[in-house]
């Protein structure tokens, strides 16, 4: 019986170092939504993203990234950031969020994307880096906005119309928790 439980002891605190947790460091990570109009290409960025990441030290056990609809801006004011807002449908939905599901291998992950309320299953290619302390996580994911129930933003009374096609570009730096 001793011996049962000083092993049981022991396996347990295997287990419980063998699960690392991340945390995503908003200082090194960007976040970027960039698509076309009928004018010019345009950029935006997520001044403020939160995430965990854990993983076993072989593979990516969990992640979620949340992205507060508010602090995604674009360099040209507010107009553009309103517009951009009210597609988000930023008062019902003020949040961007991803969680994983699964991964088929190490460059792609599988999860859920709610973007405006609607939620979809996605695979985004990735590139991961560990780099000293650091978890690295690089990618780019198109996204159509119908397959959210977006309306592209429109401007000087439709003569302006972003197109359906919307690339994110994240590259996110975790560190241990």
């Amino acid at each position: 019986m001793r011996k049962t439980l000083l092993m049981l002891l022991a396996l347990l605190t295997v287990f419980a170092h063998a699960q690392e947790t991340y945390k995503l460091e908003l200082t090194k990570s960007t976040l970027q939504i960039s698509g076309t109009s009928t004018v010019s290409d345009w950029v935006v960025n997520a001044e403020s993203i939160s995430g965990d990441l854990s993983t076993n030290r072989q593979e990516i056990t969990s992640l979620e990234l949340l992205v507060p609809v508010a602090n995604i801006k674009s360099e040209r004011g507010p107009t553009m950031d309103n517009k951009m807002h009210a597609a988000l449908k930023k008062e019902a939905h003020p949040t961007v969020k991803f969680v994983l599901e699964n991964h088929d291998d190490a460059s792609v992950i599988l999860g859920n994307l709610t973007i405006a309320g609607v939620t979809n299953p996605v695979e985004i290619p990735v590139d991961f880096k560990v780099e000293n302390e650091w978890l690295n996580i690089t990618g780019k994911k198109p996204i159509m906005l119908k397959d959210f129930e977006m309306e592209p933003p429109s401007a000087m009374f439709g003569q302006i119309v972003v197109g359906e096609e919307v690339f994110v570009i994240f590259d996110l730096y975790y560190s241990k928790d």
